[in-house]
């Protein structure tokens, strides 16, 4: 049974998605505002939480932002009805590690907690401490260094890392780390995956090294390559 917190004002929905979520076994916390959201992320550890983007007291970015620093290692979906693309962007930004957009079947939402919520190995056991140039990352320990600075990663962003890592030179196809990643059986567009490389790239070249980390080169039409020296091939 895993802790779950909806946070959206619309009454239908908050209620289909509650008892639904109920009915497969999760524990769940509904609030309908951003401040009864942060209050109860104040209080409570949660495994997930499904966040409006229009709630009636605070920007829902900027609850996504808080909630992020209130619960470190829970898996965060924002749920938008706005279809802008900037919109979905700040909200990954903001810390969310997936989106929704409205409306949605609520079997695809619950497939989709369901692939988070498992959050399986994506390294081999016998490959758990992987070193390429400056960077280090630790599977079992989940620590990442470039050279002697540790880099803060969310739950998303180490496990990509540590995918692309662990073929470091190899070409791995957006479609791969999307189902290595996030579900072998992936619902939504791969602009989570953009995101989450561009936020992986500003981490690690602030880590503040003398020397730089490997990079991550976009191949497009493909997908992406960490490099194994400081500059791509």
């Amino acid at each position: 049974m895993a802790e779950l917190l909806v946070v959206e004002d619309d009454e239908t929905i908050g209620t289909a998605l509650t008892t639904g979520l109920r009915a497969h076994g999760h524990a769940v916390s509904w609030q309908r505002t951003g401040h009864g959201a942060l209050d109860a992320a104040a209080g409570r550890v949660f495994d997930l939480a499904l966040l409006d983007l229009g709630l009636p007291d605070l920007d829902g970015v900027e609850v996504c932002r808080r909630l992020r620093l209130c619960l470190p290692g829970a898996v965060l979906v924002i749920l938008t009805a706005r279809s802008d693309e900037m919109d979905v962007v700040v909200g990954l930004e903001a810390g969310a590690d997936d989106y929704l957009t409205k409306p949605f079947r609520f079997g695809e939402l619950l497939a989709r907690v369901r692939a988070h919520l498992r959050r399986s190995a994506v390294v081999p056991p016998s490959q758990s401490l992987l070193t390429i140039g400056t960077l280090t990352v630790d599977v079992a320990a989940r620590r990442v260094t470039v050279g002697e600075q540790e880099v803060a990663l969310r739950t998303k962003e180490f496990e990509l890392l540590a995918r692309l890592a662990v073929e470091a030179g190899t070409a791995v196809s957006r479609e791969t780390l999307m189902a290595d990643v996030w579900d072998a059986h992936w619902y939504g567009s791969t602009k989570t995956l953009d995101v989450h490389v561009a936020a992986l790239r500003r981490k690690l070249s602030a880590a503040g090294t003398d020397q730089a980390p490997p990079p991550i080169t976009t191949l497009r039409g493909h997908g992406y390559r960490m490099e194994l020296s400081e500059s791509p091939a």
